[in-house]
C-alpha cells in the first residue's frame, strides 16, 4: 500500500513537472522591429522548442502598450526596451526580466532636421525635442544630457509616438527627434535629417525578456528552451544576415537599404540571462529615472530578476 502510494506521488510529481517545463499555451508580446522575435516567429523557432505547446504572437506598436497587456493577463513573455519594465516595476506590476539583448548604443539618435545649424546638445537649449515618454529613448536622451552636463528642464520636451514625432518633425514642428530603429535609419536615408548623436557610451541597457510573474511561477522550467529558441533566432540575424533583412523588409514594409542600416546598427553581443552587471545597469537608469521625478519611488532591480532553480 505505502509503495502503491509512493508510485502515485512520483507520477504526480512527473506530471507537474512536465507541465511545468512545457506549458499547454504561451502568448509571446512583440513589436515587429524586434529582429529576434520576428525570426523566431518566421523560422517557428519557439514551436520547435517546446512541440506541445500552442505558441500565440500577439504583436503591439511599443512597450508600454505590451507591458499593460501583461498586466491584463493576456501575454505571457515579451520583449521591450529598457525602460518600460521600470515604469512597470514602479507601478506594482508582476513581471519578472529573464534575459537580455545588450547595446552598444547604436541603434538610437538624436536626429536634427536636414538644415539644421546645432552643433551640440547646449545648441537645443530651449528647443523643442520629441521623444516617447518611458521609452529607451527617454533613457537616451536624459543620460545625453546628463554627460553633457544638462538637465531636461534645459529643453522643452515634447511627448510624441514615433509616428507622430516623424510627421511634426517633417513639418518643420520640432528642432530634434530622439528615436531608435528602424525610424532612426529611414529619416537619415530618405534625407529628411541628419545625425547629432547616438547612444554609444551611455551605458544602453539593451532589448529585455520580460515575463508574467505568474507564467515563471508556474513554469519556469519554460525559460531557458524560451530563451535559447530566441537566442537562436538572433544568431540566425547574422549567419543568414540577407535572408534576414529580407524577411524585416518584408514585414516592416520599408526599403531595403533602411533594414541594411537597422542590421548594421544592432549590437553582435549575445543574447544573456540576467546577471549582476546587467542588474547593475538597470539599477542605476532606475536610480536615474527617479531623481528626475520620473517614477513615483525607488525601485530594486534584482527584486525581479529571474531565477532557475
Amino acid at each position: 500500500m505505502f509503495k502503491g502510494f509512493i508510485v502515485t506521488l512520483c507520477l504526480t510529481l512527473c506530471a507537474a513537472l512536465a507541465l511545468a517545463a512545457e506549458p499547454g499555451q504561451l502568448r509571446i508580446g512583440y513589436q515587429k522591429s524586434s529582429v529576434s522575435m520576428v525570426l523566431a516567429r518566421e523560422h517557428q523557432l519557439l514551436e520547435k522548442a517546446l512541440p506541445g505547446t500552442q505558441v500565440q504572437w500577439i504583436e503591439f506598436p511599443g512597450g508600454p502598450q505590451l507591458i499593460e497587456a501583461l498586466n491584463g493577463g493576456s501575454v505571457d513573455v515579451g520583449n521591450i526596451g529598457d525602460i518600460p519594465p521600470i515604469f512597470a516595476q514602479a507601478a506594482g506590476i508582476d513581471l519578472q526580466y529573464i534575459g537580455v539583448e545588450p547595446s552598444d548604443g547604436k541603434t538610437e539618435a538624436i536626429l536634427l532636421p536636414k538644415n539644421s545649424q546645432a552643433q551640440s546638445l547646449a545648441d537645443l537649449k530651449g528647443k523643442r525635442v520629441a521623444l516617447l515618454k518611458g521609452s529607451s529613448a527617454h533613457n537616451f536622451f536624459l543620460k545625453s544630457l546628463q554627460r553633457a552636463g544638462l538637465k531636461l528642464s534645459d529643453v522643452n520636451l515634447v511627448y510624441l509616438s514615433p509616428a507622430d514625432a516623424r510627421a511634426a518633425f517633417e513639418q518643420g514642428k520640432l528642432d530634434a527627434w530622439v528615436i531608435w530603429d528602424p525610424y532612426y535609419s529611414a529619416a537619415l536615408l530618405d534625407g529628411s535629417a541628419h545625425l547629432l548623436s547616438d547612444g554609444q557610451g551611455l551605458d544602453s541597457g539593451g532589448s529585455f525578456y520580460i515575463a508574467s510573474g505568474a507564467f515563471v511561477r508556474q513554469h519556469g522550467a519554460a525559460v531557458a528552451p524560451i530563451l535559447k529558441a530566441f537566442g537562436a533566432a538572433q544568431q540566425l540575424s547574422f549567419d543568414q544576415r540577407d535572408a534576414s533583412i529580407d524577411s524585416m523588409t518584408r514585414i516592416l514594409g520599408l526599403q531595403r537599404p533602411v533594414v541594411e542600416s537597422y542590421f548594421s546598427h544592432r549590437s553582435r553581443s549575445p543574447l544573456q540571462g540576467i546577471d549582476a552587471r546587467v542588474v547593475a545597469s538597470q539599477q542605476r537608469t532606475a536610480d536615474l529615472f527617479l531623481a528626475n521625478h520620473l517614477i513615483p519611488k525607488a525601485v530594486r532591480i534584482e527584486q525581479i530578476v529571474f531565477k532557475s532553480e
